[in-house]
């Protein structure tokens, strides 16, 4: 969900298992569980989250794009967030068995 720059962060956007909020100079962004949302918000998008497992070290370049590139190369698209610890890669709920192919077919290894 994105809302105004200057929004204050609504409490039903702060709980659940993954739940990010990034405040820029041009929106607050909102990630959380659909299940967080009050009955008079919606969101046409439902995301699958894929969590890459980390923590890696910074000097270990190109896993996100070893994730990234075959769902890229077969028109699957992505919402990704990094925090200091790993990386996770949203997609979108219509495309997630396009995406298993893809990511398994490229080698890795969905647990």
């Amino acid at each position: 969900m994105r809302l105004a720059p200057d929004a204050s962060v609504p409490d039903w956007a702060t709980g659940g298992d993954f739940t990010s909020i990034t405040r820029a100079p041009d929106e607050l962004s909102i990630v959380c569980p659909a299940d967080n949302l009050p009955v008079d918000i919606s969101s046409p998008h439902r995301w699958i989250c894929f969590k890459l497992g980390g923590p890696f070290p910074f000097s270990q370049t190109g896993i996100l794009l070893s994730f990234l590139e075959p769902l890229s190369n077969n028109g699957i698209p992505i919402f990704a967030i990094s925090t200091y610890d790993t990386d996770y890669v949203l997609v979108l709920e219509e495309f997630l068995e396009a995406a298993k192919r893809a990511l398994a077919k490229a080698g890795h290894e969905l647990i």
